[in-house]
């Protein structure tokens, strides 16, 4: 058996929390994590796609800025309505997916497994926000480009995420705001700031917000609403997780793995 697939085996066989780890760790991680291989694979793909059958390269150029323009957007839009929604996990064919993709991130927001989005989930929405899109610039090249664009957007964004949660003080200050803005979205109040690099369509959205004076805190900042009584009435999260924590006990919880 090949010897580096055992050494990753054994480096994702332990749970990693990004309050405990360097910047150097943290990297060696990212790099080693099987859905940003798989995303970056996909990345080059679609640009060895565009070599094949390429667009003009104004129409490349303009389906690449359609895509990078995009993501924001539906970032937004599915992180608002969608991983913040009160309704997924009241469809029993759906709670295993929310649980997945935004629950246990919110329970414990350092856990580095839970963190990055789930493949099944992630490709296909990068997909249809960008092929389509890109099709319709440039044919099957412009497509290539665009969802090139937005798996390597992907990949640059869980990056960030990662860095916010990571347990160091930024010198850059765009880097120190959007950790700050993010760290007020997993522990003061989830029902706002829901961008990770980009917050303009947080100010669109009315849902900006800085320093915690800004807002009351939530109680619902670690369930995301999913608490006890809604558990009785829809189980199944509850059951896969073995319990609903309302407030930081993940952190002594983690101490213990």
């Amino acid at each position: 058996m090949n010897t580096t697939a055992i050494r990753r085996k054994g480096f994702w066989a332990q749970s990693h929390h990004l309050d405990r780890m360097t910047f150097r760790e943290l990297v060696v991680a990212y790099l080693q994590y099987p859905a940003i291989i798989l995303y970056l694979g996909l990345a080059a793909a679609g640009i060895g796609t565009w070599f094949y059958q390429p667009a003009p390269v104004g129409r490349t150029l303009l389906a690449i800025a359609v895509a990078v323009l995009l993501f924001p957007v539906v970032w937004y839009g599915l992180h608002r309505w969608v991983l913040h929604s009160r309704w997924m996990w009241k469809v029993s064919w759906l709670a295993a997916t929310w649980k997945r993709i935004h629950f246990d991130h919110h329970q414990d927001p350092n856990h580095l497994e839970v963190l990055f989005g789930s493949p099944g989930n992630v490709i296909p929405t990068v997909a249809i926000a960008t092929i389509p899109v890109g099709y319709a610039i440039g044919g099957v090249g412009g497509a290539a480009a665009a969802f090139a664009t937005g798996m390597i957007q992907t990949c640059v964004n869980e990056f960030f995420h990662c860095i916010q949660h990571l347990s160091y003080r930024p010198k850059n200050k765009w880097l120190a705001m959007i950790k700050q803005r993010h760290m007020e979205h997993h522990f003061h109040d989830e029902t706002g700031n829901f961008g990770i690099t980009n917050f303009w369509w947080d100010h669109i959205g009315g849902t900006h917000y800085a320093g915690a004076s800004a807002r009351p805190k939530s109680a619902t900042v670690f369930n995301l609403g999913y608490d006890d009584a809604a558990a009785d009435k829809h189980p199944k999260v509850r059951d896969l997780s073995g319990g609903v924590i309302a407030t930081a006990d993940f952190r002594a919880r983690n101490k213990n793995k």
